[in-house]
């Protein structure tokens, strides 16, 4: 069995092949996704994606959305999406460590809040390129 498997951004398609197994994270945690799967509707958090071909894994960093799931056809729909071959290494800790930074000196509610989006936007893109 196969599932089919649809990434897409607002300005272009991510993703659209066939899979054997993808895992996403949602706002409650990890979930398996294989064929046959119950149909369900979730959001995405911020997060690692990994996807299963055959028995090579590839992993994508999601910048939140939402996943659909019906009759082995898996439709992700997100604000921002970039798949761990096209994460620069250098650049993507470069970052991690200026959110860190940001995030220890942001002062009131909305800094606060936009730090902490961007410190999760860059854990992501690390953890993506990191995850085995």
């Amino acid at each position: 069995m196969i599932l089919n498997l649809r990434v897409m951004a607002p300005n272009r398609i991510v993703w659209n092949s066939e899979v054997q197994e993808v895992i996403l994270s949602t706002n409650s945690g990890q979930i398996g996704i294989l064929p046959n799967h119950a149909p369900l509707l979730t959001a995405l958090d911020i997060g690692v994606m990994r996807i299963r071909i055959n028995e090579q894994w590839s992993n994508m960093a999601l910048m939140g959305g939402f996943a659909t799931i019906d009759n082995n056809q898996i439709t992700i729909l997100v604000n921002e999406a970039e798949r761990a071959i096209d994460i620069n290494p250098e650049e993507a800790q470069d970052a991690f460590q200026k959110a860190q930074t940001d995030m220890a000196r942001a002062k009131g509610k909305k800094e606060t809040i936009e730090a902490n989006l961007a410190f999760k936007r860059a854990k992501a893109r690390l953890e993506t390129i990191n995850v085995n």
